[in-house]
């Protein structure tokens, strides 16, 4: 089995099918334990409270996905993902507890029970990332290439056969799952690392998958700005959740601080252009510092301290709610070829992400993948050869600024339009995807269509890139 990233999702796919006796390739483009789920500030969303449960999970996941949540996909992770908390521990991950001993149950955004699990407060990305790593390399039957970049998959016959980095390796497997992290780096303002251009994407469309959602990109309302060295710092949500408030110039509250993403991004969006500044101001003086040492710290060593000062931030790209098309066992219509995490789009956010369910969707599709990945059939005997040519396109940084100024938290259609003329093929069907959404829903967010279709419930619009966005509907 090849296993492209090493994300979280990445790791755990690895490590449950290493685990059940699969030989696994994972290529990772960084070191591992250094990748976008590193930097993650979320904890993983689990009904684990006595007074909560997968029904009232569910609930809050369709209640801030605007009536675009696909429910099969939505419930998988809310009934499993207790159990995936559990195996987490088992591996020796280790979050965080009250003077009990009990997990310590965060709450965030949308979410109408604390039920976020952290480790080390709001460092639980790098937490996870590196136990998985060194459990991972510590399984009999695991190569790790890391450093690499895989250009192009490799197919036979229309069935993906594996890979090709670029350094020359080709990489065969019966099962590559692709679990490259989503595409928030092609916007120019962003809370992601820089190699979050839709690598996933843009390597699943060139061997024939579909792609869906891609209009709906959510925008973090709370990323650091005009602070020296931490432009686009991410100030987690759960800060909020323990107290944190969002200030107007005047020093007046705006928006509940606990609403969905959509909301308060939009929200610090209209303050920030009503008041002519730009950004808002986070009062986090009454939040324990102790219960956050990474953002506290990094806010302190670029000479801010949030303990006593106001922090001012302002929205950027964070997630992409779009992305591959796939089952839920993380399987494409091209045979061989498995996706997850944010290179996916089973439609478990719908229009708008709630909080910390990435995490949770990492380990439970990431299992669902390993298991579907042992069921696939031997390679055939003999396969085509492998590509010689790279099938990935970076982004130029007018790319970036096209995408942050016209697809961002407001569009318009002639923005939008402007967009389907730009050399990166992702920035396109985004364009193209955004336009033929003619409604304001979730994290899109159309100035000349601002109310909701109910018409579109349910409705994805799915194409390969180049080709026209078609209407789905999603049950």
């Amino acid at each position: 089995m090849l296993v492209v990233g090493a994300g979280a999702a990445g790791l755990y796919a690895a490590l449950r099918a290493a685990r059940g006796g699969a030989r696994v390739t994972i290529v990772s483009a960084t070191p591992l334990a250094q990748t976008a789920s590193y930097w993650a500030q979320g904890g993983v969303a689990a009904a684990l409270a006595v007074d909560d449960g997968p029904e009232a999970h569910l609930a809050d996941t369709e209640r801030a996905g605007r009536g675009l949540v696909r429910r099969s996909a939505a419930e998988v992770v809310c009934r499993e993902a207790p159990d995936a908390v559990h195996d987490l521990e088992s591996l020796g991950v280790v979050f965080d507890a009250d003077r009990h001993g009990r997990l310590a149950l965060g709450l965030e955004g949308g979410h109408s029970h604390r039920r976020v699990v952290h480790a080390g407060g709001s460092a639980t990305g790098r937490r996870l990332v590196r136990q998985l790593s060194a459990r991972l390399v510590a399984q009999p039957g695991v190569t790790v290439l890391e450093r690499t970049r895989v250009v192009a998959l490799w197919t036979t016959d229309g069935r993906v056969v594996g890979a090709v980095t670029d350094d020359g390796r080709q990489l065969r497997a019966r099962a590559t799952i692709l679990a490259c992290g989503g595409s928030a780096a092609l916007w120019a303002r962003t809370t992601n690392p820089p190699g979050s251009v839709g690598i996933g994407v843009q390597l699943a469309a060139a061997a024939g998958a579909e792609l869906a959602d891609l209009e709906f990109v959510q925008f973090h309302p709370t990323a650091v700005t005009g602070v020296r060295g931490r432009e686009g710092f991410l100030i987690t949500e759960a800060i909020r959740g323990e107290g944190a408030t969002l200030h107007d110039a005047a020093g007046d509250r705006f928006v509940d601080e606990l609403s969905p993403r959509d909301e308060v991004s939009a929200a610090v969006w209209r303050t920030m252009r009503r008041d002519g500044r730009d950004h808002v101001l986070l009062d986090m003086r009454a939040v324990d510092p102790a219960a956050f040492p990474n953002v506290v710290t990094a806010l302190r060593d670029s000479g801010l301290d949030p303990a006593r000062e106001l922090v001012p931030v302002a929205p950027a790209c964070h997630y992409t709610m779009g992305g591959a098309v796939c089952d839920l066992h993380g399987a494409t219509a091209v045979p061989g070829l498995l996706v997850i995490g944010e290179t996916s789009c089973t439609g478990l956010h719908g229009a708008n992400r709630l909080a910390s369910n990435s995490l949770a969707e990492c380990v439970v599709f990431g299992a669902r993948a390993a298991r579907a990945a042992a069921d696939l059939p031997p390679l055939p005997d003999a396969l085509d050869p492998a590509p010689t040519e790279p099938t990935i396109v970076r982004p130029t940084r007018a790319t970036q600024v096209a995408l942050w100024e016209r697809a961002g938290i407001e569009r318009t259609p002639e923005g939008l339009r402007t967009l389907l003329e730009d050399p990166h093929p992702l920035a396109r069907a985004i364009a193209a995807a955004a336009l033929a959404r003619e409604e304001s829903r979730g994290a899109h967010r159309r100035s000349d269509r601002p109310e909701t279709d109910p018409a579109l419930d349910g409705i994805h619009l799915v194409a390969r890139p180049g080709e026209a966005p078609r209407p789905e509907r999603w049950e």
